[in-house]
């Protein structure tokens, strides 16, 4: 692998990065790469030693970040089992599960194969949706195993340890301004402001805060209008799991939605208040977006104007969703016939369980609505839809581009599960299968059709398949 640059480590050191080695793992082997992520960063071959932590000559850094976590202010935290390697071609890479960090919090730093491998693939497959995310690079087997209480039940168990090697061109969050706005910090806000817009938002004038602030209210509501169009819940939406980018940032207890329901969260963690379930996602982002802003005050900015940037996140949000729609039903423009349609669809969703993403799938390809159906429905919502789908057929005008709006596979969390219960058992067959399809999910693969399916009556109460917890 080529020569690893540590600008940011160089920069920041001591106020934002810190240096701390990965901790060595006993036998590391490749299970999976993403030749994609791979041509994007123009590396030619990948090296188990670097993407495994175990080369020593390599500079590891961790970096330090507060948020605010299921609404409440947690103080500092940081990366806990991330290691920076550095940049190749203006990327950033992480090792996930590298060992602990100074930021670790009494942990150990380390992931497992479920975890990892659900890092590893979702990240691919919601860049292959047109999803604006971090990207996975590998997914390795350490040879070690990792003690782990899933559901916090006081039932650990050993599992297998693994790592992901994450990419993005800038892993930084909201959480690394809280935490400098915290410290009263000015100084470091600015310089890291000013690093990031040089940097990342070029079209944006040397410290014109304001606009940049604009920017990233617009980009994080494009980003949680494309999650609820196809249906993907991310389960923790803490203010440290926001990316200043906008992309979708750490994959934990996130789920799909396979029966729909606006108040369904896949996280245990939050089925008291269900704050971060799917219905209440864009709600969520502006609360968030709202912390930014509060640390953007501190560095001056004005607070009336700031105020004006969470309206232009809602009016984008509320644009993006028509433009979305429009696509998705095939409509050329979404006019109040359309929202009148997409409105009522919803609600027949909620009448009944049925699977959104196959609903829209067999839509738009003119086949039977009825196999999105959970159960047998009863002739009176049968007839709601025949009369939905007629009223649609009338006013749709431009169905030809719907198939290239939904999606026919996604990331199912009993697909997730089937292989990682495969490569616990060393095949890797279904992972191959899987990616496959992950990566053209809006072709037909004809030959794959079983991995379109609904989810199967076992993995409705399975764990890791209708639920998971913040370890996950």
């Amino acid at each position: 692998m080529p020569i690893f640059t540590t600008q940011f480590f160089d920069t920041f050191a001591s106020s934002l990065a810190f240096e701390q080695k990965a901790t060595p793992v006993s036998n590391p082997s490749l299970v999976a790469w993403s030749k994609s992520c791979a041509e994007l960063l123009k590396i030619e071959s990948l090296d188990v030693a670097t993407l495994s932590g175990n080369d020593k000559s390599i500079k590891h850094y961790a970096t330090r970040y507060g948020g605010h976590q299921f609404g409440h202010w947690a103080g500092q935290l940081g990366d806990g089992r991330a290691l920076f390697l550095g940049e190749i071609n203006g990327h950033e890479i992480q090792l996930k599960g590298a060992g602990q960090t100074p930021f670790s919090r009494r942990a150990d730093g380390r992931a497992v194969l479920r975890s990892s491998l659900r890092e590893y693939l979702c990240s691919e497959a919601m860049h292959a949706l047109g999803v604006p995310t971090t990207r996975a690079l590998a997914l390795v087997k350490t040879g070690d195993r990792v003690l782990r209480d899933m559901f916090y039940d006081g039932n650990p168990e050993y599992e297998t340890g693994a790592i992901a090697t994450r990419v993005a061109p800038s892993f930084i969050r909201f959480g690394h301004f809280e935490i400098l706005a915290s410290d009263g910090d000015k100084e470091t806000m600015l310089k890291l402001s000013d690093w990031l817009i040089e940097k990342h938002f070029p079209q944006i004038k040397t410290k014109d805060y304001l606009a940049w602030f604009a920017e990233i209210s617009v980009r994080t509501a494009r980003l949680m209008a494309q999650w609820n169009s196809i249906g993907f819940v991310h389960g923790v939406m803490n203010t440290d799991n926001m990316s200043i980018l906008g992309l979708t940032i750490d994959y934990g207890p996130y789920g799909w939605l396979d029966v729909f329901d606006p108040d369904w969260t896949p996280n245990t963690t939050d089925f008291g208040q269900r704050r971060y379930r799917y219905g209440q996602q864009p709600s969520i982002a502006l609360w968030n977006l709202t912390r930014l802003a509060e640390a953007f005050a501190f560095m001056g900015v004005d607070v009336k104007k700031l105020e004006s940037s969470l309206v232009l996140y809602r009016d984008t949000f509320e644009q993006e969703t028509k433009t979305i729609w429009a696509k998705k039903l095939g409509f050329t423009t979404f006019d109040s016939d359309g929202e009148k349609l997409l409105t009522n669809l919803n609600s027949l969703w909620r009448k009944h369980p049925t699977d959104m993403t196959i609903f829209l799938r067999n839509l738009g390809s003119n086949k039977n609505l009825q196999d999105s159906f959970y159960e047998i429905p009863d002739k009176e919502f049968l007839k709601s839809v025949d009369l939905w789908h007629k009223t649609w057929e009338q006013q749709r005008d431009n169905p030809s581009q719907m198939n290239q709006a939904n999606p026919k596979f996604i990331f199912r969390n009993y697909l997730a599960q089937l292989a990682i219960d495969e490569l616990e058992k060393g095949d890797d067959t279904f992972l191959k299968r899987l990616t496959h399809v992950l990566e053209r999910p809006y072709e037909e693969h004809d030959a794959d059709e079983d991995l379109a399916a609904k989810r199967p009556n076992w993995a409705a109460t399975r764990p890791g398949c209708a639920t998971l917890s913040c370890s996950s």
